[in-house]
């Protein structure tokens, strides 16, 4: 059969503002965004709609883009029988929530790039991720599966249309699935997700399960919370020995900062090199976590607390450096791959170190990074003969004293030397060819990174880093909100603000929020959450079932289905998050209202929690977070002072995930407990458990009553099973 000629010049991408469809603007497959138009014209012409999902950064993306949506004959093929329509799923998860549900209802593994073939009325009938040009990995080629399906089309089309309407009807029952409890579950059940948990362990390499390693922070934050409650040592234990591998292996960037997607292997060695905000915006969280675990318990660890607290500097180094736009907001992600293979960037041969360091700073870095002669790295998916033998990842294979040793450097110029040989390799790395920043500012992941950014300022009295996220958040004001409407946009990009309105951006953003007004006491940010979680509830909220929709009731009204999300997997769910602020605005304010949604949250999922916790460890955090009994500390006094400083940093330093600290007096958001008359002295009040310590002005005595409280325990009365009502 003659296929039509493929689409030469740019195709209807050309004019997108997402990096990713403007990457396949130039190919020959005559692309169409999302929209009525192309979904019209599959109407019109009565195609089938080839619907392709990814990302700027995806790897197996770009792969599949070189292989077959650049081949001339895969796009004849593709024009003559289909409409191809391209999405960009940071921009669109709600479309991408719907048909992944789709493709792994089809018994498929989900992942990107998402290959899914539609009815003109959007209803998904086959589906897959990344399919070979021709038939390998167990793959039909994709070319072969292309011409089967357009054969399908045309003379089995009742066969399509039956499983069309099968799978439409098992999204709808998926997005029902789950049912409201009568009331909020017992704390019980936190237990028994930390038990799941603990049985799918690595206590080799650590981490869960075996290769791919996915760093998951809401898991390794469930369990210190679960270890603070319960004195859990073994589950702090595995958090701090999963934390201290990925900080020693190649997933982390031993010389810029920040941590990669995933390791591919079980010993976080080999990473897929692109950096999602998303992620270090909670690792920073999950390494800050840790910092404060060992400061409050008999955990600490010097060495540890040494390695935890220099990723988080130079991890936050690294956002400030590379992922802050001029006009204050933060980059979505950066890609894998450079110069056409994946980790061209990142990876190094030995004649490449020593070429930088020569002589015994040479021999240092080799022992210290884990270089080899044979390397530890090899691209499958790069073109033959365009890898170079002998590459490796570097990783922290021994200690600054032990590569010392090793390289006859004498022990005292250790550190330095680490330092050096770092600063030296990462200026030689700097003049490589760089990978693609994908520049679009993502209100929900900013959200993570403000909060992340402020209480690492906080903590370590980095104004500059709580500087980067007032700017975020003041750029995300008056960019993305409209404050007569109360709409927050979903993307900016270039000017232009772009996409749906979303739970996850008044999610993740009010959270954010609620760290950046702790870290500042400054009350228009608590205003602001305060008024995002009204949104949340008005716009997102089940009335009947509880819960809340991934996308508002103004959406996409040509979706199969509307969506709830619960899963907590490489971002914490939309629903998991709304219902952590709702309880802390909840609390701090005495809404009752938001702390009532917040308990329908918890009703609805109850079930997930009780028969799939390791789908929904954030879920668990924040059921934690609800039979927590409501603590805080007032700090009263001149800020400026060193002895303010001093109290306010001991109490930022406590492991207490839901205290709050405020400001006491004329200028806080709080009554201070002389009664408004301003103390002579700095002081600090304790109140938990229903009732308030007298103030104290001695730093040292309010770290003991904080380590105390700690080994007292705060659950709230009446807060096991059975199951509390509403």
């Amino acid at each position: 059969m003659l296929e039509e000629a493929s689409c030469r010049g740019p195709n209807r991408l050309a004019g997108a503002k997402s990096p990713y469809l403007l990457q396949h603007a130039s190919n020959p497959v005559r692309w169409h965004p999302w929209g009525e138009d192309a979904f019209a014209l599959a109407r019109s012409e009565d195609k089938p709609i080839f619907l392709s999902i990814g990302y700027s950064t995806c790897h197996w993306c770009h792969v599949m883009e070189r292989e077959s949506f650049e081949s001339e004959a895969v796009a004849a093929v593709l024009n003559r029988h289909f409409v191809s329509i391209k999405v960009d799923r940071e921009e669109r998860p709600d479309v991408d929530k719907v048909y992944m549900t789709a493709v792994q209802a089809m018994g498929v593994g989900g992942g990107w790039p998402l290959s899914v073939w539609l009815t003109p009325d959007l209803r998904p009938f086959y589906g897959g991720t990344y399919f070979p040009p021709e038939g390998r990995f167990g793959r039909m080629g994709f070319i072969d599966l292309l011409r089967r399906i357009a054969q399908l089309w045309r003379e089995d089309r009742d066969r399509i249309l039956a499983s069309a309407a099968d799978m439409a009807a098992q999204i709808k029952e998926i997005a029902e699935a789950a049912h409201p409890a009568p009331g909020v579950p017992g704390r019980s059940l936190v237990g028994q997700g930390v038990r799941a948990f603990k049985e799918e362990f690595d206590w080799g390499h650590g981490g869960f399960g075996s290769a791919p390693k996915f760093p998951r922070p809401v898991v390794l934050r469930l369990l210190l919370r679960h270890a603070r409650a319960e004195d859990d040592r073994e589950a702090r234990e595995m958090v701090f020995k999963t934390l201290e591998a990925m900080a020693c292996g190649g997933m982390y960037d031993q010389l810029g900062g920040g941590f990669a997607r995933y390791a591919v292997d079980a010993e976080w060695l080999v990473p897929h090199f692109e950096k999602m905000l998303y992620d270090n915006a909670q690792l920073i969280d999950a390494y800050l976590d840790a910092i404060q675990a060992m400061d409050s318990g008999e955990d600490w660890d010097p060495a540890r607390r040494e390695l935890f607290a220099g990723v988080v500097e130079d991890t936050a180094g690294y956002v400030m450096r590379e992922m802050t736009m001029p006009e204050g907001g933060f980059c979505a992600a950066e890609d894998a791959d450079s110069e056409g293979r994946e980790g061209a960037f990142y990876v190094w041969t030995e004649g490449q170190v020593r070429a930088v360091l020569p002589g015994a700073d040479g021999d240092f870095a080799v022992a210290a990074l884990g270089v080899s002669a044979a390397g530890n790295f090899f691209d499958h998916s790069a073109p033959e003969g365009v890898q170079p033998p002998g590459e490796n990842v570097l990783r922290r294979a021994m200690s600054p004293a032990e590569a010392a040793s090793a390289s006859g450097i004498p022990a005292s110029e250790a550190e330095a030397t680490w330092t050096r040989i770092r600063e030296r390799l990462l200026r030689a790395r700097l003049g490589r060819p760089r990978p693609l920043r994908d520049d679009k500012v993502l209100t929900s992941w900013n959200g993570l990174m403000i909060g992340a950014l402020a209480r690492a300022g906080a903590l370590f009295g980095r104004e500059d880093w709580v500087g980067a996220a007032r700017r975020a958040a003041d750029f995300l004001r008056r960019h993305q909100f409209d404050e007569a409407t109360g709409r927050l946009g979903h993307s900016w990009r270039q000017g232009s603000a772009e996409g749906p309105e979303l739970l996850d951006d008044y999610a993740f953003l009010a959270k954010g929020l609620i760290a950046l007004h702790d870290a500042t006491f400054d009350a228009q940010w608590i205003g602001w959450a305060t008024r995002l979680c009204e949104e949340i509830v008005a716009r997102f909220g089940d009335a009947a079932r509880g819960g809340f929709f991934m996308a508002g009731e103004g959406g996409d009204r040509s979706l199969p289905a509307r969506m709830k999300e619960d899963y907590d997997g490489a971002e914490p769910s939309g629903n998991s998050v709304a219902a952590q602020a709702l309880i802390a605005i909840g609390r701090r304010l005495g809404r009752e209202d938001f702390e009532a949604a917040a308990g329908r949250v918890l009703s609805l999922y109850g079930g997930h929690m009780e028969r799939l916790p390791q789908a929904v460890p954030n879920l668990l955090s924040a059921l934690d977070q609800w039979h927590e009994a409501p603590a805080r500390v007032v700090l009263c006094g001149d800020r400026g002072s060193e002895s303010f400083r001093e109290l306010e940093r001991v109490a930022r330093s406590a492991y207490w995930p839901d205290l709050v600290i405020v400001r006491g007096g004329p200028s806080g958001v709080v009554r201070d407990p002389s009664g408004g008359r301003p103390p002579m002295m700095p002081e600090a009040q304790l109140c938990c458990d229903g009732h308030c310590e007298a103030p104290v002005s001695d730093p040292r005595a309010l770290a003991e009553r904080l380590r105390r409280s700690h080994a007292q325990g705060r659950t709230m009365p009446g807060a096991g099973d059975p199951p509390s009502k509403d």
